[in-house]
């Protein structure tokens, strides 16, 4: 395991810092903050970063932006490589000051590598201070990814919704899930919403999309991850996959 406190970075006078860590499986990072906001992204591994707000996936395509002051924790699915920037609230704007996913592209993916190699009280006006202007400029421009699975404030139901993300499926029912929280179908079905913002339905198929996504990453076949998701055919799962992404799971992959 390799960690850098982000707290130990805060005093730099300068918009951008770079940290680079490493940690074991289902390694856990308690409730904390940084006076910076903080853009989280795995270059390998999942990480779900929780907040008061709610909770945020994020395999290595993606990154979680954090914004300053915000209380956060962060549990690692599998082992997770992180790269992370801390960034003044004045070089921040584009950022804005609610949690978000954002697309990493391939150029953002290498410029942040970069970031963690570069020393904190780096040159402002050399190589190292334009690699970090451009990384701002990249971050200014990245894309909002929609794919979210917000969690609800209800520990019982967050719970429910942490299982799931262990070993998710698209057979699971709201009968299932009513049923198994004690409450009615249609009091759960008001609760889901009203703290997630999507129906079950909706945040049941985004949440498989999300699981499925590292696996893509890591080579697997498209009819496994489809018959380990719950679906009859890798026809079923691409048609859905399709309809939410933009693309079929194939070629996602090959533009990993």
């Amino acid at each position: 395991m390799r960690w850098n406190n982000p707290a130990a970075f805060e005093h730099i006078d300068r918009p951008i810092v770079g940290i680079g860590n490493d940690y074991p499986p289902a390694f856990e990072l308690d409730w904390h903050t940084h006076r910076r906001g903080q853009l989280l992204y795995a270059s390998a591994g999942v990480l779900v970063v929780s907040t008061p707000h709610g909770a945020w996936v994020a395999p290595p395509e993606r990154a979680v932006w954090t914004p300053g002051g915000c209380p956060h924790a962060v549990r690692m699915v599998g082992s997770v490589s992180t790269r992370s920037v801390l960034i003044e609230a004045e070089a921040a704007h584009a950022m804005g000051q609610s949690n978000k996913v954002i697309q990493v592209s391939p150029l953002l993916r290498c410029l942040l590598e970069a970031a963690c190699q570069i020393p904190p009280e780096y040159d402002r006006d050399g190589r190292d201070g334009k690699v970090m202007a451009l990384l701002l400029a990249e971050l200014a421009t990245a894309p909002t990814v929609p794919l979210q699975v917000p969690f609800p404030q209800s520990p019982a139901l967050a719970a429910r919704c942490q299982a799931f993300l262990e070993k998710p499926t698209q057979r699971e029912t709201i009968d299932e899930w009513s049923a198994g929280l004690g409450m009615g179908r249609r009091a759960f079905t008001r609760a889901f919403r009203r703290e997630t913002g999507l129906s079950f339905g909706a945040w049941r198929q985004q949440a498989c999309i999300l699981v499925a996504l590292p696996r893509l990453a890591k080579g697997e076949s498209v009819t496994a991850i489809a018959f380990d998701l719950g679906y009859d055919s890798a026809a079923s799962f691409t048609t859905m996959f399709k309809r939410l992404v933009g693309v079929p799971p194939s070629r996602h992959r090959q533009g990993l």
